[in-house]
């Protein structure tokens, strides 16, 4: 787990997180279940077997949080991410996936998900796991940073072709900085060091970003900036 995303939001004092699980074998939704059953802040509200069902549950429950399969049938875990982000945007999505080679991976974290969790994660892990999230957290190892980072160089030389669009929210040179630390795989410590300011104000700066690019994660921030040609990587 890395550095927190600074959007948490806020809930009433006392709330449980409320959690969707989805995975199309029953055996991990159990277990999913009962690692998460024990916890007085967190609150297990539905169950969905399939992308298809994942949507129509997530635009009924609005939970808080989202653990969900990538490979199931009737629709993916990314095409559901996808369209839950666009009708629940408040809700955090934690892909589940069998490994972190799955090419998939980079297609969640554009799709809107805050990041992953392998299935063989131990399970009393889990329960962090989901208060990290709902905290504001991105779930993205170092391993998988460095291949986030390939594929926006990939992505940014490919958007250099494509038309201008709207014009886009103006960043200050500090933010754009931050911002471009950020989708080296920088977490907040890192980013301080680099640029000789103190974490809280890497944390503002962050919370900045995302207040004026309307987005919810570090991650859809990068992707949104790539394809807006704000940044260029290499």
């Amino acid at each position: 787990m890395t550095e927190p995303d600074e959007t948490a939001r806020s809930t009433r004092s006392g709330d449980p997180i409320r959690v969707l699980i989805v995975d199309d074998h029953a055996l991990i939704r159990r277990s999913l279940e009962m690692a998460l059953a024990a916890e007085a802040d967190i609150e297990v509200v539905g169950e969905a077997s399939d992308g298809q069902e994942a949507v129509e549950l997530a635009d009924r429950l609005t939970p808080d949080v989202m653990l969900m399969d990538v490979r199931m049938p009737r629709r993916s875990g990314i095409e559901a991410a996808r369209e839950i982000k666009a009708s629940v945007p408040s809700t955090r999505i934690i892909m589940l996936t069998v490994s972190d080679e799955e090419e998939d991976l980079f297609e969640a974290i554009k799709a809107g998900a805050t990041g992953y969790l392998l299935k063989n994660v131990q399970l009393d892990e889990v329960p962090e796991a989901v208060r990290g999230v709902h905290e504001g957290q991105s779930l993205i190892n170092p391993a998988m940073a460095a291949k986030l980072i390939t594929e926006f160089a990939n992505m940014s030389r490919k958007e250099a072709e494509r038309p201008p669009q709207l014009p886009v929210p103006r960043l200050t040179e500090r933010e754009m900085e931050v911002l471009r630390l950020v989708a080296k795989g920088m977490n907040n410590r890192e980013i301080a060091k680099q640029l000789f300011i103190s974490e809280n104000t890497v944390k503002n700066h962050v919370r900045n970003i995302l207040d004026k690019l309307q987005l919810h994660s570090r991650m859809e921030a990068v992707v949104y900036a790539v394809r807006e040609r704000m940044l260029e990587i290499t």
